[in-house]
């Protein structure tokens, strides 16, 4: 079992920055594949950002790709999401996830056992 906790939410003017980041404790983080998604009122948990256990292959959704950046550090337990150009429609509830396996199944939130508690970011016009 793996505990979760998000940090890094804030309110933030469009075309600024935000790092989220994500602290794993329980077993091993290496034995995990880790996820970002978010949830905007009235709308259904997005996909974002999806990274292997070793953090050599990542996956990005559409919407984010080229903006956002996953990375994380395995010495450290954490696994960050660097969000750059910054848009009112990014303004939501991030989460982190954690499984035990990379592979076509990232993007499904269903597929994820282990979730963070989130952090509202809201990005201001």
């Amino acid at each position: 079992q793996v505990q979760l906790v998000e940090s890094g939410g804030g309110l933030v003017q469009a075309g600024g920055s935000l790092r989220l980041s994500c602290a794993a404790s329980g077993r091993s983080f290496s034995m995990y594949a880790m996820g970002w998604f978010r949830q905007a009122p009235g709308k259904e948990r997005e996909f974002l950002a999806a990274i292997s256990l070793t953090g050599s292959s990542t996956d990005y959704a559409d919407s984010v790709k080229g903006r956002f950046t996953i990375s994380r550090d395995n010495a450290k337990n954490t696994v960050d999401l660097q969000m750059n150009s910054l848009k009112p429609e990014d303004t939501a509830v991030y989460y982190c996830a954690a499984r035990p396996f990379y592979d076509s199944s990232n993007r499904l939130s269903r597929a994820y056992g282990y979730w963070g508690q989130g952090t509202q970011v809201t990005v201001s016009s």
